[in-house]
């Protein structure tokens, strides 16, 4: 494990990145890799409210929300970090501080789930 400087965080060497989520891999694939990845010892887990705006019928946080699935599922939101990052979504076009809350906001619904 690796201690995230100035936090009290301990986390794997390796963070699962979750752009695929909801885009190239559905639900049910989404749940095996992220299971895979615990069972090896990982709790990080990276995403963003983007992720995956860009797919025709997504709207953005589709990783979240997956991600915010799995976690209720499986009992896991003690013991997983979650790095989400704020991008440029269509609806919001910019990064203003006012977008960023809002972001947050929305982020921390579809992680809760």
């Amino acid at each position: 494990m690796t201690k995230v400087a100035k936090t009290d965080l301990d986390v794997f060497p390796l963070c699962l990145g979750g752009n695929v989520f909801g885009w190239t891999a559905d639900q049910e694939q989404s749940f095996a890799v992220l299971d895979a990845y615990a069972d090896a010892g990982g709790n990080f887990n990276d995403t963003a409210d983007v992720y995956s705006a860009w797919v025709p019928g997504n709207t953005g946080g589709d990783s979240e929300k997956i991600i915010g699935q799995w976690l209720a599922r499986r009992g896991r939101r003690d013991d997983i970090v979650i790095a989400t990052k704020v991008g440029t979504a269509p609806d919001l076009g910019n990064l203003a501080a006012e977008t960023i809350r809002t972001v947050a906001e929305a982020s921390l619904r579809r992680l809760r789930g």
